[in-house]
């Protein structure tokens, strides 16, 4: 059966796009693995019910704290309807965070089947990264992968960083734990519904997001940051995400000229220091004023 001329070059055309999405991504793990070496970080992956999670660690001897980085949703949709055949984000933002902190001890979490493969393993299931990424079980699998991970260190404490969709996870966790001290958000999805809504995309009914546990981490010490060029998480997910918890204990930042995806590294050991947590206790006239009693910072 021949094909005819227009159905060859659509043909054609997928296939190229296939091919290219495909050396997309192994320039994607193979330059993570560069930027990661080059800062002095190891590699361990983790295997569990969620599939395989790519981790590396920059650790410093005696570890009784460690600032855990969770990474955002990566490349989850070739399109708006198609789920790619691999998560591994083009800019692993997470990444690049965590290999920006000078703290002395860091553990990063991709999600799962980031930066694995390929081929991806078996366990591998594409509704991990698309329909399911912020499903309760998922979440607990990779509280289980933490738990794992930070083995090595009986009683350490956690200071939990979560970048775009991997701040929804951070959150969860936070909830889940005793060993969390702190919570960072960069560009955060901390409202998975009301970012759903605003890119009119299909809701996640089993969607277990940060605006769910907002109340119940109040008395945590955490600062928000957000663009104020982002239209991917707008500044408003944080806003509505301080409103719910009531606390002031929560701390929003606003970031002039940020996108969504901008180089956040490139600015991040500056805002970490210019942005201290919330002290202990969180004590009213130690912090910022609340969105609506002054603004934010």
């Amino acid at each position: 059966m021949r094909m005819a001329g227009s159905a060859r070059v659509v043909a054609t055309g997928f296939v190229m796009v296939m091919l290219i999405s495909g050396c997309a991504q192994r320039d994607a793990r193979r330059s993570a693995e560069q930027l990661a070496q080059q800062a002095g970080f190891t590699r361990s992956d983790i295997t569990d019910s969620a599939g395989t999670l790519a981790s590396w660690r920059h650790i410093t001897p005696p570890v009784t704290t460690l600032r855990v980085y969770i990474e955002g949703d990566g490349f989850a949709w070739a399109s708006r309807t198609r789920p790619s055949d691999d998560p591994t984000p083009h800019n692993p933002v997470g990444l690049k965070l965590a290999l920006a902190d000078p703290t002395r001890n860091v553990l990063y979490l991709a999600r799962p089947c980031q930066f694995v493969g390929p081929p991806l393993p078996a366990g591998c299931q594409k509704s991990a990264w698309t329909d399911k990424r912020f499903s309760p079980e998922l979440i607990n699998a990779i509280n289980h992968s933490l738990d794992q991970a930070i083995r090595p260190w009986p009683g350490v404490t956690l200071e939990l960083v979560g970048y775009s969709g991997g701040a929804a996870i951070a959150a969860q966790l936070a909830a889940r734990r005793s060993d969390v001290i702190s919570l960072r958000s960069v560009a955060g999805n901390l409202d998975v519904a009301y970012v759903n809504q605003l890119h009119k995309v299909t809701p996640m009914p089993d969607a277990a997001g940060a605006l769910e546990v907002a109340p119940q981490l109040s008395h945590l010490p955490q600062v928000h940051y957000s663009g104020e060029a982002d239209n991917t998480v707008p500044p408003e997910v944080a806003a509505r995400f301080q409103r719910a918890s009531g606390s002031r204990c929560v701390i929003t930042v606003r970031v002039p000229e940020m996108t969504h995806g901008y180089d956040w590294a490139a600015r991040w050991p500056a805002l970490l220091q210019d942005n201290p947590l919330p002290p202990a206790g969180c004590a009213t006239g130690d912090v910022r004023p609340l969105e609506g009693e002054g603004g934010t910072a």
